[in-house]
C-alpha cells in the first residue's frame, strides 16, 4: 500500500479549469480539454477536469476514459453560473498542489487564490474578448481587468495566434508567452447517410457553424447567399431564438434555399457535414485560432471567410476573403464558376492544415510545456 501511495505522488499531475468538463458538448475549449485529457492519460498523466452541473447537490468526483472529473453543481445558468462555477472550480482545486490549466482570463481574478497558495497555473489567453462589439461597457470592463489579471498572475501564457502573442507582449515579457494554436482531426473520408436527416446532397450545400452574433458575420453571410437563387443550400449551425433581434433579423434575411439546423455536437455527424460540402463558410470577425476554421481545414474544404488578420494567418492564402454581404455572393458566384478554383482551395487547405494543425503535435506541445511547470 505504502508503494502504491508513493507511485500516486509522483504521477505528473493536471488539473483542468474553466471549461464546462468533458466530454465536450458546449464549444472549442470543451473540445480541447478533452482532446488534452485524453492525451496525456495514454502519456500516464493523472488529469482531474472540473465539470459544470445545473442544479443543486454535493460536489462528486468520477472517471471517464480515465480522466478524473470533478462535478460542481450551479443553480444559476448562462454567465453568471460559469462564474460561480469558477469560483467553487478554483476554490476546490486550492485544496492540492497539483499544476494547473486555466482555459480563458473571463475569471482571471479567482485565480489569485491559487497564486496565493504557491500552485502553478498556465493560461490559455483565448481571444481579446472586451473586443467584442456584442458587450456592454461593464462587461468589456470586467473582461479587460481579467485580461490584465490573467497575464500578471499566470506562471505562464499561451497564445493560440500570433497576433494573441503580440496583444500579449504589451502586458508581460515575450519569455513569459508560448505560441501553441488549436488542433483538429484529419477528415479523409465521412458516411454520406448523416446528411439524408437534412435533405442534402454532397457539394450541393454550403455550411457556415458559429454563435449567431453580430462579430461572426451572420447577417451578412445570409443576405449575400440570399440574394439570388443559386441552386445550392446554405447549412447554418448554431442555435436562434425567438426573443433575440439579430437572429431573428439573420433568419427574415434568409432565402428558402438556407437552413436553420440548430446547434450540433456529435462529431461524427459535424465531420460528415463538414467533408462533404462544397465549401465551408467563416464570418469570424475577431479572436484568435478559431476551432471550427481549424476543423474546416482538416476536412479539406474550400474556405470562404471573413478578411482579417485571424482568419488569414489560419486559413492563409489558399482560401477566398470577403468583408460585406456584396463580396460575400461574388465568392460563392466565383466558387460556381470554376470548378478548378474550389479544388485548388481545397488542396490549399489540406496543405494548410499539415503545415500547422495536427491534434498529435499540437499536444505534444502541451505537454512539453507543461512538464517544465510540474511542481518539484
Amino acid at each position: 500500500m505504502q508503494a502504491l501511495v508513493l507511485n500516486i505522488d509522483m504521477q505528473k499531475t493536471l488539473r483542468i479549469l474553466g471549461t464546462r468538463g468533458v466530454p465536450a458538448a458546449y464549444g472549442g475549449f470543451e473540445t480541447f480539454a478533452e482532446y488534452l485529457s485524453l492525451y496525456l492519460v495514454a502519456q500516464g498523466w493523472r488529469v482531474v477536469v472540473y465539470c459544470q452541473d445545473n442544479g443543486t447537490g454535493p460536489i462528486f468526483e468520477d472517471t471517464w476514459q480515465g480522466v478524473e472529473r470533478v462535478h460542481i453543481s450551479v443553480t444559476q445558468t448562462g454567465a453568471k453560473g460559469a462564474v460561480v462555477f469558477d469560483w467553487k472550480s478554483i476554490g476546490h482545486a486550492c485544496q492540492y498542489k497539483d499544476l494547473c490549466l486555466t482555459l480563458g482570463y473571463n475569471t482571471a481574478l479567482f485565480s489569485t487564490r491559487l497564486r496565493l497558495n504557491g500552485i502553478p497555473n498556465i493560461f490559455n489567453m483565448d481571444g481579446i474578448e472586451w473586443h467584442r462589439g456584442k458587450w456592454g461597457v461593464v462587461t468589456k470592463a470586467w473582461f479587460w481587468i481579467n485580461d490584465w489579471v490573467g497575464c500578471l498572475i499566470g506562471n505562464h501564457l499561451v497564445a493560440d495566434h500570433p497576433k494573441i502573442r503580440e496583444h500579449l507582449i504589451t502586458r508581460v515579457p515575450e519569455s513569459k508567452i508560448t505560441t501553441i494554436a488549436y488542433g483538429a482531426d484529419l477528415v479523409t473520408n465521412a458516411p454520406v447517410e448523416p446528411l439524408k436527416a437534412f435533405s442534402l446532397e454532397p457539394s450541393k450545400y454550403l455550411t457556415v457553424i458559429a454563435r449567431a452574433e453580430p462579430e461572426n458575420s451572420l447577417l451578412e453571410i445570409v443576405q449575400g447567399f440570399s440574394a439570388k437563387e443559386r441552386g445550392l443550400k446554405l447549412l447554418v449551425l448554431g442555435n436562434y431564438e425567438d426573443t433575440n433581434a439579430y437572429q431573428q433579423n439573420v433568419k427574415s434575411a434568409a432565402s428558402p434555399e438556407v437552413q436553420f439546423v440548430g446547434a450540433i455536437y456529435d462529431k461524427d455527424v459535424l465531420h460528415s457535414l463538414r467533408f462533404h460540402s462544397l465549401a465551408y463558410i467563416h464570418g469570424h470577425q475577431v479572436g484568435g485560432t478559431n476551432p471550427s476554421l481549424v476543423e474546416a481545414l482538416g476536412a479539406g474544404n474550400a474556405v470562404i471567410a471573413h478578411d482579417n488578420q485571424f482568419n488569414r494567418w489560419v486559413a492563409g492564402q489558399g482560401a477566398k476573403y470577403f468583408s460585406n454581404a456584396r463580396e460575400f455572393a461574388l465568392c460563392i458566384d466565383k466558387l460556381e464558376a470554376n470548378p478548378s478554383l474550389l479544388e485548388t482551395l481545397r488542396g490549399h487547405a489540406k496543405q494548410r492544415f499539415k503545415d500547422a494543425f495536427y491534434w498529435t503535435d499540437i499536444l505534444a506541445q502541451y505537454e512539453k510545456l507543461l512538464m517544465s511547470f510540474l511542481p518539484n
